[in-house]
């Protein structure tokens, strides 16, 4: 979608405050490690881009929402709708799209 292009831009607030991996708990309780492929701010949203060790056999993302929690440090939060999570993901094509031109 190119008429969100213009308000699609990268960020850095997960890498600064995490680096290049965070660590999610499963639904099992286990930590799991997620590179931090992409992050970056779409309108007045922002999202991240993250991959575990599985999903890099088929390049697959797994798409979350940036929020601020109230100490001020990133948290990530599930995307619910399935808009929100279809413009994110388009955004994060466009990205990897921009990147390889």
């Amino acid at each position: 979608m190119e008429d969100h292009a213009h308000a699609l831009k990268r960020i850095s607030v997960l890498k600064e405050a995490y680096g290049n991996e965070v660590l999610l708990v499963d639904e099992n309780g286990a930590e799991q490690p997620f590179a931090l492929k992409a992050e970056f701010s779409l309108g007045s949203r922002c999202y991240a881009a993250l991959q575990s060790p599985s999903m890099r056999k088929e390049d697959e993302v797994e798409m979350f929402l940036i929020v601020m929690g109230a100490d001020g440090t990133p948290q990530l939060e599930t995307i619910e709708g399935d808009e929100e999570w279809e413009a994110a993901s388009e955004a994060y094509d466009e990205l990897l799209f921009a990147e390889n031109v």
